[in-house]
């Protein structure tokens, strides 16, 4: 039986990019597929010296020397209890089981604390990049022993993306820290793409752009400060043609997107620790009004449309367009990174802000230069509270908020729907010290449930006898 260093647990897109991966660096894989299909069609179209095929879990097991590596690459949920339950009697104390896909991060919690007790220690990597990231170099964010991970480093620095040199992949902290960590990530990318969504919205129906245009105009922006993954290939995007008709593509495909959770979860999360990331919100639900494609076809011809109004200067509007999506942007990613540290508050994580944003720099769905200055944010104050009070950041958000009110009126004046930007704006106005109206609700709680109120001349909760009349 031919010797293997990693065991991946599931070939498919994921799984065998990230096999294949490794043995370009040179470690002995094997890989296992509960459908024998999978591992032959994989060896029969990538073959390759360093990955071995194996038809049964137990021949995988034994080909590795202790302590072994097992990587699982199935869907997130029951699958990975299934896979662990059907690993671990196999497996010997110090052995590790890495968890690489989107696994919801309490689950990799009880997982992680349940395998400790049979000796096994248990990683949630998260892993961002897509198949080609996955192929040539992710973004890895594993949690788990600090300890252990010693093992599996060399594998998975060797196998992340570069970025100035160093590996896109380091310890996040213990237990469920690495899916964590990559769930706010998903929520952050969810942001940015609804973020670049509107910023198309408001180029074609505001300043009447073509589709040519736009692709030079992301093309523009992507050799400037809003340089990025999701910026270059939007410009692409723009000028692909349809295979099947005489269109561009772009135009023929349903303005209908789905999501599969993990932005969902990290709305909710945000819910539990008392921390507002609106915009993830916000663009979680533009994908929900998104699927309503029917009522919303129903509903053009019941409300009223506001008539158009375009700008006297299309290029100048486009330049606002820019400077209102980087402040956005940089809106999206505070708030993306106050999550990050109330959780490591709360679970005890100690998470490290500026390697967690250098390691998005690249390999990564939301990969861009913009990274580089979050990473000198957090390496300059470690205990930074909001990214948005870094003095570069705040330069940048006080020369580019005029703008963004500028498109966001545009916007509601035309009837483009702009959830995100509207939130950027919310955000700011109501982090700024602005009053928001919450004196008023503590009224309306003590006068019609007696819940007490707080005064700004005195210490201690009030209950008011409220003597209300009519007018």
């Amino acid at each position: 039986m031919q010797k293997t260093d990693f065991g991946i647990i599931g070939l498919a897109v994921m799984g065998r990019s990230l096999a294949l991966n490794m043995a370009d660096h040179g470690f002995k894989v094997g890989g296992y597929n509960r459908s024998r299909m999978v591992t032959e069609d994989l060896v029969k179209e990538h073959p390759h010296e360093n990955f071995i095929p194996f038809y049964e879990l137990e021949e995988l097991v034994r080909s590795q020397e202790r302590p072994r590596k097992f990587l699982i690459m199935v869907k997130a949920g029951k699958p990975v209890d299934l896979v662990i339950d059907q690993l671990v009697p196999l497996l010997d104390e110090g052995d590790m089981i890495l968890d690489g896909g989107n696994s919801f991060f309490e689950d990799t919690i009880r997982r992680e604390k349940s395998l400790k007790e049979k000796g096994i220690n248990y990683f949630g990597t998260g892993v961002s990049g897509g198949e080609k990231g996955a192929r040539f170099g992710p973004s890895i964010m594993p949690g788990g022993d600090m300890e252990a991970y010693g093992h599996v480093a060399p594998v998975l620095e060797a196998i992340a993306a570069k970025a100035q040199g160093e590996p896109c992949c380091a310890y996040m902290g213990p237990d469920g820290a690495g899916h964590y960590v990559k769930m706010v990530h998903n929520g952050i990318e969810y942001a940015d793409m609804q973020l670049i969504a509107e910023a198309y919205l408001l180029l074609k129906y505001v300043g009447g752009c073509s589709n040519r245009e736009m692709a030079d105009i992301f093309d523009e922006w992507n050799r400037m400060e809003l340089k990025s993954y999701l910026i270059g290939i939007t410009a692409g995007i723009f000028r692909e043609k349809d295979d099947l008709s005489d269109q561009e593509l772009l135009d023929m495909i349903l303005d209908s997107a789905g999501q599969k959770g993990t932005g969902r979860w990290t709305s909710l999360e945000s819910l539990k620790q008392g921390v507002n990331v609106s915009m993830i919100t916000a663009a979680c639900n533009a994908r929900i009004m998104s699927n309503r494609v029917d009522p919303r076809k129903a509903a053009q011809s019941l409300f009223v449309s506001p008539e158009k109004k375009q700008p006297a200067d299309k290029k100048a509007f486009g330049e606002q367009v820019r400077n209102g999506l980087y402040t956005a942007k940089i809106i999206a990613y505070a708030q993306g990174f106050e999550l990050l540290a109330h959780a490591s508050g709360e679970y005890g994580w100690n998470l490290d802000y500026g390697r967690i944003a250098a390691i998005f720099r690249a390999g990564c769905i939301i990969q861009a230069d913009f990274l580089d200055d979050i990473t000198h944010a957090f390496e300059k104050n470690p205990g930074l509270t909001n990214l948005m009070l870094d003095p570069f950041f705040l330069e940048k958000i006080n020369a580019g908020q005029e703008s963004l009110r500028h498109i966001l009126a545009m916007a509601i004046i035309n009837g483009i729907p702009v959830p995100a930007m509207s939130q950027a704006a919310a955000y700011l106005d109501a982090s700024r010290g602005m009053p928001v109206g919450a004196n008023l609700i503590q009224a309306q709680r003590d006068c019609f449930g007696a819940h007490t109120y707080e005064r700004i001349d005195r210490e201690g909760n009030f209950h008011h006898e409220w003597r209300l009349t009519d007018a």
